[in-house]
């Protein structure tokens, strides 16, 4: 994954391992075409023992500019669980279909 920070803490154990949150923030862009993108990520995250926390409710910008993007945000049971998340087959057909229809960021945080 791109970014500034590693989540990956170079002494601690596995069985120390802490919650994966994956963050996205999204601006569809083809509410048709995306509706293919949602019917096949539930199966992905619960494939690797994902939580959804926000699917894309309703938000309410409490500091700074108004947020206007969805705000999706899933738990994993750790960071590395999260990552098999992303790269996985079942995700990656699930983004192609996401092509064309929606803009996304994502990032990977650590968890309590």
């Amino acid at each position: 994954m791109e970014g500034t920070r590693d989540c990956r803490h170079r002494n601690r154990k596995p069985e120390d391992a802490v919650a994966g949150i994956f963050i996205a923030f999204v601006n569809v862009t083809d509410p048709e075409k995306y509706k293919n993108y949602t019917a096949l990520t539930p199966a992905a995250v619960a494939a690797y023992d994902g939580e959804w926390l926000v699917r894309g409710g309703a938000t309410e910008t409490m500091e700074g500019p108004e947020e206007t993007r969805r705000v999706v945000a899933i738990r994993f049971p750790s960071v590395e669980r999260a990552r098999e998340f992303w790269t996985s087959q079942e995700y990656q057909t699930a983004r192609i279909e996401r092509a064309g229809a929606a803009e996304m960021h994502a990032i990977l945080a650590e968890g309590v």
